[in-house]
C-alpha cells in the first residue's frame, strides 16, 4: 500500500503552523504597547526618560532591581513599598508620594510580561503618546480583558481542521485503492486537494448554485446589518458600551451618588448651551485644593494627577508648577452630521440625565449604556409626551391645542407630533 499521506502537502501545512506560531509571538510587543497605552501612557513615556506624572521609563532596566522586581512593582508598588524595600521608597519619595495605579486583578501575569517586552523593545514608529493621553483615540477600544484571544482560537481551528482534512484524505483514499486492488480495477490517480474539489464541484453543479446564492444572501444581510453599527461603540449582546480608560480614574458613583453632587455642577453649561461640556481641571480644584486624600482606595494617587495637571504645589498651597492640561476621552460620540441639544431636551424637554447617559450615579466609570441611534433617537421621540403644562416654552401651544380639540377626544402629543421626525431637525 502506498503512504498516500507524503501526497496530501505536508510542506503547505507546517508551514501553516509555523506562520501561526510565528504571528503569535509576534503580536506579543503589539499587545504590550496595546496594554502600555491604555494603562501606562497616562504617566510615563516608555522609551524616553521625559518625565510625565512619573518618571520615564528610558533605561528602566538599567536602573531598577535584576529579577523580578519590575513585574512586581507594576502589579502591587504598594506591597511593594511597604516590604521595606529601599530603591522602591527611593523612587515613591522621588515623585512626591504619588503612588502608582494597583494593577493586581486587572492586569494578568502575561500582560505585564508584555508590557515589559514592549519597554525593552524598539521604540515605536508611530508617534509617541503625549502628556495625559491614554493612547487611545476617541474611537478607541474598548477596555483589554484577560484570557485567550479569539484570534488565536482561530488560527488555532484553521490549522487543527487542515491536519485533520489531510489525514482524512489519506485515509480514504488509501482505502478506496486497496479496494480496487481487491476488486482487480486500477488504483485512483493522485489529485491535489484543489482537484478533487474541482472534480466535485463538476459534479454537483446544482448544490454548488445554490449554496453560492445562500452565502451571497447571508453576506448582503451581514454587511446590511453592519452599516446600522457604524461608529455606534455598543455591544448588542452584552448590553455594555463604549468605557475607556480616562487620565482620572474618576467616580461618578463617589461624586454624583454617594457625594450627591449635581451633574450641572461640573457640567455647567448642559442648561444653557447645545453641549453638556467637560469640566476644567479648575473645577475639580474647587474641592480638592483641600482634600488631598479620601477614604477611597487609590484616591491620593489619583488627586495627584489633579494638582500634577493644575500646576498646584500642594506643599505651598500655590500655583506655582507647571499645568498640563487633561486629556479626557469622550464616552459619548454622534457621528458629524447629526445636531444635538442638550439646553433643548434638559431645560425645556425635560429630560433626566438618566435617560441617554443611563445611571451615572451608579457607575464607578462612565460608560455608554445607551446605543444612540436613530432607530433609538426615534422611538424615544415617538413615546415621549411633550411637556407642555407648566412649561412656558410651550404655553401658547398647550392653550392652542387645548382649544382645537375641546371635547373632541384625548390626544397624546409626543415629541414627533410636533415635529420631532423631521430630518432637518437633527441633520444638517
Amino acid at each position: 500500500m502506498h503512504n498516500h499521506m507524503s501526497h496530501f502537502s505536508l510542506k503547505s501545512l507546517f508551514g501553516a503552523v509555523f506562520l501561526f506560531f510565528a504571528f503569535s509571538f509576534g503580536l506579543k510587543a503589539q499587545d504590550g504597547a496595546k496594554i502600555f497605552k491604555q494603562n501606562c501612557a497616562v504617566c510615563h513615556s516608555s522609551h524616553t526618560d521625559q518625565k510625565l506624572t512619573g518618571p520615564g521609563l528610558a533605561g528602566v532596566f538599567d536602573r531598577a532591581p535584576k529579577g523580578t522586581w519590575l513585574h512586581d512593582w507594576i502589579l502591587n508598588n504598594e506591597k511593594v513599598i511597604k516590604s521595606g524595600n529601599a530603591y522602591a521608597n527611593k523612587i515613591y519619595n522621588e515623585n512626591g508620594k504619588a503612588a502608582m495605579t494597583v494593577f493586581e486583578g486587572q492586569l494578568t501575569d502575561k500582560d505585564v510580561d508584555a508590557v515589559l517586552a514592549f519597554i525593552q523593545g524598539p521604540p515605536p514608529a508611530g508617534p509617541t503618546v503625549a502628556s495625559g493621553s491614554t493612547g487611545t483615540s476617541d474611537n478607541g477600544a474598548v477596555e483589554e480583558k484577560g484570557g485567550i484571544d479569539p484570534l488565536y482560537l482561530l488560527l488555532g481551528g484553521i490549522v487543527i481542521i487542515a491536519i485533520i482534512i489531510g489525514a482524512l484524505r489519506s485515509v480514504r483514499q488509501s482505502l478506496q485503492n486497496t479496494y480496487n486492488r481487491k476488486e482487480g480495477k486500477a488504483e485512483n490517480p493522485d489529485m491535489t486537494f484543489s482537484q478533487e474539489v474541482k472534480q466535485w464541484m463538476g459534479g454537483h453543479r446544482r448544490l454548488v448554485g445554490v449554496f453560492v446564492i445562500i452565502i451571497c444572501f447571508v453576506g448582503m444581510k451581514s454587511c446590511w446589518n453592519a452599516c446600522f453599527d457604524i461608529g455606534v461603540y455598543y455591544d448588542w449582546e452584552t448590553k455594555t458600551g463604549y468605557k475607556p480608560e480616562q487620565p482620572i480614574k474618576f467616580s461618578h458613583k463617589i461624586h454624583a451618588g454617594e457625594n450627591e453632587i449635581a451633574c450641572q455642577y461640573c457640567h455647567n453649561t448642559v442648561e444653557k448651551s447645545r453641549h453638556a461640556g467637560i469640566p476644567s481641571v479648575n473645577v475639580c480644584m474647587n474641592c480638592h485644593k483641600g482634600i488631598s486624600k479620601t477614604a477611597n482606595e487609590g484616591s491620593e494617587a489619583q488627586i495627584a494627577k489633579i494638582y500634577y495637571a493644575a500646576g498646584f504645589n500642594p506643599k505651598t498651597a500655590m500655583y506655582d508648577m507647571p499645568q498640563n492640561p487633561l486629556k479626557w476621552i469622550k464616552v459619548h460620540n454622534l457621528p458629524d452630521h447629526v445636531y444635538f441639544n442638550h439646553k433643548q431636551h434638559v431645560v425645556v424637554g425635560k429630560q433626566e440625565c438618566a435617560t441617554c447617559h443611563g445611571d451615572l450615579k451608579k457607575m464607578t466609570v462612565a460608560e455608554q449604556q445607551a446605543p444612540l441611534t436613530m432607530k433609538w433617537c426615534i422611538e424615544c421621540h415617538r413615546k415621549t409626551e411633550v411637556a407642555m403644562e407648566g412649561n412656558p416654552y410651550y404655553d401658547r401651544l398647550h392653550k392652542a391645542l387645548k382649544e382645537k380639540y375641546k371635547g373632541q377626544y384625548d390626544v397624546k402629543f409626543t415629541v414627533d407630533k410636533i415635529g420631532g421626525l423631521e430630518c432637518a431637525k437633527c441633520h444638517y
